[in-house]
């Protein structure tokens, strides 16, 4: 009797992609007619679309039995999605995908030869420029870099991305960190094994629109942030200690001032740029804490991180 091959499940978030999804599985189908040594399971996960993406993940799965598909009962978030298809994954080896085809599909066979011959836990992906994005987007994301890296024990490569295929080890212990506010590049390397990274050039999506604006993408990366470092929290204190430092000084320079040169009320408007600037400092460090507070309110009531509305089991 001879050996099953292995399955590989491959997780792919959708949100308003009608017009992606057809083309990713395109592409998909020729990878896989082309990779005979694995079985594969697609699982797209519809976060909540209002556009017809549900329908056609119905005709694809009653079309093909390896696709399978949940959705939600509304967007609950990529972070959310993500996690979903990794509880339902059932493969040996678990990849995860955008449906835009910025993450190439050919990578996968290259990506599953390299964890099966080298004895890597996981191979990742990463962008080696980001080449068709807006400057702006590119500076901040290099910048969120290099400012997590510094302020966190949890180091995250530059450019990396969700694109990855893990051992179902490495699967099962993300599985484990069941947290409601997720960041997932964080989580890929706060759980550890061996990741090994295959690098490429910037691909353009071939159609629709990216549902990421720049203002989520500032709000996600906050939230890696508090995730991953309590630093912004010291900061706060150091601002309030430095804060009161400068206001005793500067109380000592205006007594010394107004007992020499007399005229207490010469320098008004220096005083009301104290009181506004301290005001300020002090209502950033208190927004740092109530960002802390916030996220640990979400997490103390527990309530599911998505849920489901319908699966392609329902269908069948």
């Amino acid at each position: 009797m001879g050996l099953e091959n292995d399955l590989i499940s491959i997780i792919i978030p959708c949100f308003n992609e009608e017009e992606m999804v057809p083309l990713f599985y395109n592409k998909m189908a020729d990878i896989m007619a082309a990779t005979q040594i694995v079985d594969f399971e697609l699982i797209f996960v519809n976060d909540g679309s209002v556009d017809e993406t549900l329908d056609v993940l119905r005709q694809l799965s009653e079309a093909d039995e390896r696709v399978r598909y949940l959705s939600f009962s509304r967007n609950f978030g990529k972070e959310a999605a993500m996690f979903a298809g990794l509880q339902h994954a059932t493969g040996d080896y678990v990849a995860v995908m955008d449906v835009d085809l910025q993450d190439p599909p050919e990578l996968l066979p290259v990506m599953y030869k390299t964890l099966k011959s080298e004895q890597w836990d996981c191979v990742g992906t990463k962008r080696v420029n980001r080449n068709g994005e807006p400057r702006i987007r590119s500076f901040f994301a290099a910048s969120f870099y290099k400012v997590i890296n510094r302020i966190s024990d949890n180091y995250i490569v530059d450019g990396a991305r969700d694109y990855r295929l893990m051992s179902r080890q490495m699967v099962d212990a993300i599985l484990e960190m069941t947290e409601y506010n997720r960041f997932s590049k964080g989580i890929f390397t706060w759980v550890g094994f061996d990741t090994k990274y295959i690098e490429y050039r910037n691909v353009e999506r071939p159609a629709g629109k990216t549902s990421w604006s720049f203002w989520g993408l500032f709000k996600y990366s906050l939230d890696g942030i508090v995730a991953f470092s309590d630093v912004p929290l010291a900061i706060a204190s150091w601002v309030g200690f430095a804060s009161f430092i400068v206001a005793i000084i500067l109380a000592i320079f205006f007594a010394v001032r107004t007992l020499i040169f007399g005229n207490a009320t010469e320098g008004w408007t220096s005083l009301m740029v104290m009181i506004l600037g301290m005001g300020g400092l002090q209502l950033l460090s208190l927004g740092i804490v109530g960002k802390y507070l916030g996220q640990t309110f979400l997490e103390t009531k527990k309530r599911p991180i998505y849920i489901l509305k319908e699966t392609d089991k329902d269908k069948k």
